[in-house]
């Protein structure tokens, strides 16, 4: 490809993206504003033009941040391949060899009402329910999300035109070199301005980057079926920079830049392996799409392909029906086999069970004495979202629970209430806060409700949710790792950052390295903790007390708290 990437594994399809992969990509953009020596990205260049990805780029497209077509903004993560259905994932799986026309018939078995190609400008998936574009229309197809953020990309274009460069700017997409100076300031570009001694001529590095990205989501007419969510992302990156030069920014706080976490395909959970080439075999049953099914089948597990988020075979064993795979049981970190008695709770939680428990950390500790540094004592990390684990207690032990003390098992909510697409909309995540209103009247968010008026934080507030006494608790907690560290020979200060692994550091950011059993076990559950961030749903009554425990263990004063 332009960028230097080359994809290899490909079959037939390969011939038609010889062609079809555009003549430019966004490191040719980079290449184009350093031979001009700009450093300020808003200073107006003789020396720079625009950037033309050439036509019908439809390979970048599906492809996305592994060939990278489109201009990515630094610091900022895309999606990958476009995984459509087994078949229907190539060039030559949608369209006909020859008359390159798509294979509608085929195509309609699954997307109803599709009855020729101009249809599939309004689908979308269960996996984009969001308002990409905020325009409030969450039944439009992506092809008018697409065309709602490349509208708002123009207008902040021509603001930026006005506002920075001082030569306002309009395109023509009929006629080279697209870009050109609205001499009359109108909006438009007219015919006697859309002529090649017209060209836009007064460059800057950030206007550059937004005209590339503009330019190749127009030369990718089916761009919104090629890889959609990619286009969407390189749009709103294009507002969100130049809404940092523009006195009046253009609004995106309706806007959606990624879709909800199963399907978020630019996000660490399915990008984490892109150097590697493939997920790991330990990873690959929850951040691969075929890693689920696969182990459900065979009953272990393998390297699997790179993937672009969860797909509908990633949980339905069958795409037109929409029949869930079949789970009748679940087996825990800690050994421990459970069922959920519902099968799509059964399936949510083959992933949302964590990687750890009482016994892998206890494994980890052996008969070390609580207080004194052990050489080679590592943190245990739970993982995330362990959502199951926290669900079923003491019934598998995802927590670190201490000897002598008892916790509770299953949180048994009300009926139609106790299992997780009973509380989460099944695709978008979310909690149906609506229906909690029914027997938790006036509470507006769910992190304000609590079944009784016990103070078991002892900060005195009775009327907070019980989120509210989780919260404290858990700043409780550390504050107490704190000390401890402070108070015991040989054990460094330890510090800890949520979006940093290792999450705990020493004095010098250096990765935490003395390490005793009591502050493992303590900062175990700290972490478990904050990766759960819906414990207060889940099992309110089990992570207290597994925070009282922990405060207690590691010296903290927990006289006035109260543990369940």
């Amino acid at each position: 490809f332009p960028s230097g990437a080359e994809i290899s594994g490909l079959g037939s399809e390969a011939r038609c993206m010889e062609c079809h992969q555009g003549r430019a990509s966004g490191l040719s953009v980079d290449s184009a504003i350093e031979e001009a020596g700009l450093e300020d990205m808003d200073a107006v260049s003789e020396d720079l033009g625009f950037t033309n990805i050439h036509y019908f780029a439809a390979a970048p497209t599906m492809y996305g941040t592994l060939t990278k077509g489109g201009y990515e903004y630094e610091g900022k993560t895309y999606d990958a391949k476009n995984d459509h259905v087994a078949g229907y994932d190539s060039c030559v799986g949608c369209h006909n060899t020859h008359t390159l026309e798509l294979k509608v018939e085929e195509c309609a078995a699954c997307h109803e009402g599709v009855a020729s190609a101009e249809d599939f400008r309004d689908v979308r998936m269960a996996g984009s329910l969001v308002d990409f574009d905020g325009d409030g229309d969450m039944e439009e197809g992506i092809y008018y999300e697409i065309e709602g953020l490349r509208d708002m990309l123009y207008q902040a274009m021509q603001a930026y035109g006005s506002e920075v460069t001082g030569t306002p700017i309009g395109y023509e997409s009929q006629s080279y070199p697209y870009f050109f100076i609205d001499s009359n300031s109108d909006g438009q570009i007219d015919e006697e301005e859309a002529v090649r001694d017209n060209a836009y001529n007064a460059w800057t590095g950030r206007l550059a980057k937004a005209a590339y990205n503009y330019q190749t989501s127009l030369k990718d007419p089916g761009a919104y079926a090629h890889g959609g969510k990619y286009f969407i992302q390189l749009l709103y990156d294009s507002i969100e920079d130049l809404n940092g030069a523009l006195a009046e920014a253009v609004d995106l706080s309706a806007a959606h830049r990624i879709d909800h976490g199963h399907f978020a395909g630019s996000e660490e959970a399915f990008r984490h392996w892109d150097e590697d080439g493939a997920v790991s075999a330990s990873c690959a049953t929850c951040h691969s799409s075929a890693g689920l099914p696969f182990v459900l089948d065979q009953g272990a597990q393998i390297e699997q392909p790179l993937s672009n988020g969860l797909q509908c075979a990633t949980c339905h064993s069958d795409p037109t029906t929409y029949a869930l795979h079949e789970v009748t049981e679940v087996e825990f970190p800690s050994g421990a086999t459970v069922d959920s008695g519902n099968p799509s709770t059964n399936l949510c939680i083959n992933c949302h069970q964590g990687r750890q428990s009482t016994d892998s950390v206890n494994a980890r500790i052996g008969d070390n004495e609580d207080n004194a540094v052990v050489e080679d004592l590592g943190f245990a990390n739970v993982h995330y979202f362990a959502a199951g684990a926290t669900l079923f207690g003491d019934e598998v032990q995802g927590a670190y629970q201490f000897d002598g003390q008892e916790y509770a098992g299953r949180n048994a909510h009300v009926e139609g209430f106790s299992n997780c697409t009973e509380c989460h909309s099944t695709h978008e995540l979310e909690v149906r806060a609506e229906a909690c209103s029914t027997c938790h009247a006036g509470v507006e968010e769910v992190a304000d409700i609590r079944m009784d008026s016990t103070d078991y934080d002892g900060d005195g507030d009775t009327d907070e949710g019980i989120s509210g006494e989780i919260d404290t608790m858990t700043e409780a907690l550390y504050a107490a790792m704190q000390a401890y560290a402070a108070s015991t020979d040989g054990v460094s200060g330890i510090e800890y950052d949520s979006h940093a692994y290792p999450y705990f550091f020493d004095d010098a950011g250096e990765r935490y390295a003395t390490w005793t059993p009591a502050l493992l076990r303590a900062a175990y559950n700290y972490q478990y903790a904050q990766k759960d961030p819906g414990a207060y749903a889940h099992n309110p009554e089990y992570m207290i007390q597994v925070l009282y425990d922990s405060i207690e263990h590691v010296g903290g004063d927990v006289s006035g708290m109260t543990r369940p």
